[in-house]
């Protein structure tokens, strides 16, 4: 990270996992609500573990460009074998990439270990411990993130502070909902706002990455100014600082709108496509059946 790409580049992964996981929340939950449960991830057609592939993948590219990529980290490591000052925020960002890449290994591995079906059944005795413990994983890698990026080592009281205090809002929602589907896996709102969370730290990374890097959309009063290797966000006196943080502020609340209209249009346009068929219990009877949309409304 530090740099135009090293946000986009992890923000756009995010934003794919987000959109992959609201997508099939959705879909589980309009096919059948009375039997959806929020399994940990999603396997894909052809290649099952495309996305515990992806997230791999990502965070391998992730720590090489932190660590190893550019004029300055061909040795992140200086002559004695200490992290020099400037290359702090590399092992910080490579550590939440490691924590992210354990989390799909572990998951990988449990697939691996156990059933296709009772990975996706929550329900069942031993797959709800699968599934509780790759929950478990992923909110330690959600803490991680959240601990690294609330102590990270760069500026914190600058603008790209603010984005960072903005980011760590949705890193908690994320980690919250997490720990709490561990204990309710078959709460649909639970797993919804999961998605839309992970969905919306995609937004907010490439945000981030396009505003704090791009010289013609830096906030007036404020300039790029290269410290320690990288460019940082400075501004000439605390007026436009103030300014340049409130409009951050404006900028997040509009997108976390745009997020929340998306989701909810995202949610009516996949249950009409997969809710035709509606289940409903007999109160007196306890019978199961099932009613098409018109005929619930009708009756």
């Amino acid at each position: 990270m530090g740099t135009l790409v090293g946000h986009v580049l992890p923000g756009a992964v995010f934003l794919i996992i987000g959109m992959w996981h609201l997508f099939n929340h959705i879909r589980l939950h309009a096919r059948s609500p009375s039997s959806y449960s929020s399994p940990t991830w999603f396997p894909t057609p052809g290649i099952r573990h495309l996305e515990l592939f992806l997230i791999m993948s990502a965070t391998t590219v992730s720590v090489a460009m932190e660590l190893f990529v550019g004029p300055d980290r061909g040795q992140p490591l200086d002559s004695s074998g200490s992290i020099p000052s400037n290359h702090l925020h590399n092992f910080e960002h490579s550590l939440i990439s490691i924590s992210f890449f354990t989390y799909a290994v572990v998951a990988l591995i449990f697939d691996r270990a156990a059933p296709p079906p009772a990975v996706l059944d929550p329900r069942k005795a031993r797959a709800g411990v699968i599934v509780g413990l790759t929950q478990l994983v992923g909110a330690v890698a959600f803490s991680l993130q959240f601990l690294l990026f609330h102590l990270h080592s760069t500026d914190h009281m600058g603008l790209e502070g603010q984005y960072h205090l903005l980011l760590q809002v949705v890193i908690i929602v994320s980690l919250a909902t997490t720990l709490i589907g561990i204990s309710h896996p078959r709460s649909f709102l639970v797993g919804f706002l999961r998605s839309a969370s992970i969905l919306f730290q995609g937004i907010w990374l490439m945000v981030m990455g396009v505003m704090l890097w791009t010289p013609g959309l830096i906030p007036k009063g404020c300039f790029l100014n290269g410290e320690d290797g990288h460019f940082v966000v400075r501004c000439h006196d605390d007026e436009a600082l103030y300014r340049a943080k409130a409009l951050v502020n404006i900028e997040f609340s509009s997108y976390v709108i745009g997020a929340t209209m998306f989701s909810i249009s995202l949610y009516l346009v996949l249950t009409k496509l997969y809710g035709g068929n509606v289940e409903y219990q007999c109160l007196e009877t306890g019978l199961t059946g099932h009613k098409t949309t018109l005929e619930k409304i009708s009756s």
